[in-house]
């Protein structure tokens, strides 16, 4: 007799699972399989794993921010109430902030601290306190029940509370491990890092204001130098990093390859001159277009005889025109080179700390517009690596460039 009260079938010769001979009431037990015997109809096929691979990935991204901004609000409610609750309160001053509003969910708090401390699952004392076990919303809460005492650190309650709102779809969807589609990843990412930038908690390296520390790149930046994204194709990089974006703001800009196009048409020259004019040096490194190496370049990606060498030509002459409206030409510097052409690389701000480089590797039997894309951030607050002091890729390209450009020639 089973626990449900169900009669189950014996175990003997003539009544395994399989049997049809079964009493009336008794419930059929399936014979259980061997190990590692899961059948085909358990098995996942090749769409069902990239579909929870990608589930995975997006809400283990969701996951990095969503914790960022938890300790990032959980320090900033420590620092603005405990000198007010403390002194009178002592270790209860958690509770006490919370007052009778938030009896329940702090009550509740306290009591999985309690049974986090039986079981051993407080690993860092640090964490033994009520403060660590509340959640966001309740972080949230403690603000708005006690907001004179924030609002000397924030110019907008209504922005903070804005960007937690559209944070809360994503917690309840990765804290029960739901589908997590792409959109609302990318909203979530988008409320974070501007939920970090409110609690003065933004990204400090100095190229985040022309590309956007990542929350991954951040954490685990040391897994690959600086590189902080790849592009399979030039077109994908302008969809998510436009020449705006890239150009727009630079202090220097040094550019090396064959023609230069993502510059030179992807970005005006009015804008180019008006960028010179306020004080942005430029120095451009094309291919001479008469040299044997277009010719060589021409065959591999079969094109007709001349038809890169012209179009090398029309962008020399497309800067030439800009260098030409300016009241410092030295500012605007156009050199070629004869070497064969190895890369193309274009250096933002590549003297300092700020500096973001895209660059190219040229293939035999592909166009730039269809070769593979690094995106690489220049400094080394990226890179974290406790053992090893990595350069990364950065200074690799810009030694190159300088040393093209020292064996170039200047354009009249």
């Amino acid at each position: 007799m089973g626990s449900g009260g169900l009669e189950l079938p014996p175990g003997g010769e003539g009544h395994e699972g399989n049997s049809t001979d079964v009493p009336p009431g008794a419930v059929s037990l399936a014979r259980p399989m061997a190990a590692g015997s899961i059948g085909p109809e358990l098995d996942w096929d090749a769409d069902a794993w990239h579909e929870v691979r990608t589930r995975a990935q997006r809400a283990g991204r969701a996951y990095i921010w969503l914790n960022l901004v938890e300790q990032r609000m959980r320090a900033v409610v420590a620092a603005v109430l405990r000198p007010v609750y403390e002194p009178v309160h002592g270790d209860e001053w958690v509770v006490a902030a919370a007052g009778h509003t938030g009896q329940e969910w702090m009550q509740r708090a306290v009591a999985v601290r309690e049974v986090s401390r039986r079981k051993g699952y407080l690993l860092d004392p640090a964490d033994d306190n009520v403060l660590s076990f509340l959640t966001l919303p309740q972080l949230r809460e403690l603000m708005v029940q006690h907001w004179p005492c924030f609002a000397p650190y924030f110019e907008e309650r209504r922005d903070l509370e804005l960007a937690l709102d559209e944070l809360e779809v994503t917690r309840n969807v990765v804290s029960r491990n739901r589908a997590l589609s792409e959109a609302v990843l990318n909203q979530a990412e988008r409320a974070s890092a501007r939920l970090l930038e409110l609690l003065g908690a933004g990204a400090d390296v100095p190229s985040a204001g022309r590309l956007p520390v990542d929350a991954v790149e951040d954490l685990v930046g040391d897994r690959y130098a600086d590189v902080v994204a790849v592009h399979p194709d030039r077109v994908r990089l302008m969809r998510q990093f436009p020449a705006e974006d890239l150009f727009g703001r630079a202090r220097r800009l040094d550019a090396i390859g064959i023609g230069l196009n993502l510059l030179v048409q992807n970005f005006s020259g009015r804008r180019l001159v008006r960028l010179a004019e306020g004080g942005t040096r430029v120095r451009l490194l094309f291919l001479n277009p008469a040299s044997s190496a277009v010719k060589r370049r021409e065959r591999e990606l079969g094109m007709k005889r001349g038809e890169l060498s012209r179009a090398v030509e029309m962008n020399i002459l497309h800067m030439r025109r800009v260098r030409s409206r300016l009241r410092d030409p030295g500012a605007f510097e156009i050199q070629v080179y004869d070497e064969t052409p190895r890369f193309t690389a274009y250096l933002v701000d590549g003297d300092g700390a700020d500096g973001v480089a895209v660059v190219q590797s040229y293939l035999r039997g592909a166009r730039g517009m269809e070769s593979p894309v690094l995106v690489l951030r220049g400094g080394s607050r990226v890179v974290k690596s406790d053992d090893v002091i990595e350069t990364g890729l950065f200074p690799t390209y810009r030694e190159e460039f300088e040393m093209s450009w020292s064996d170039s020639r200047p354009v009249s």
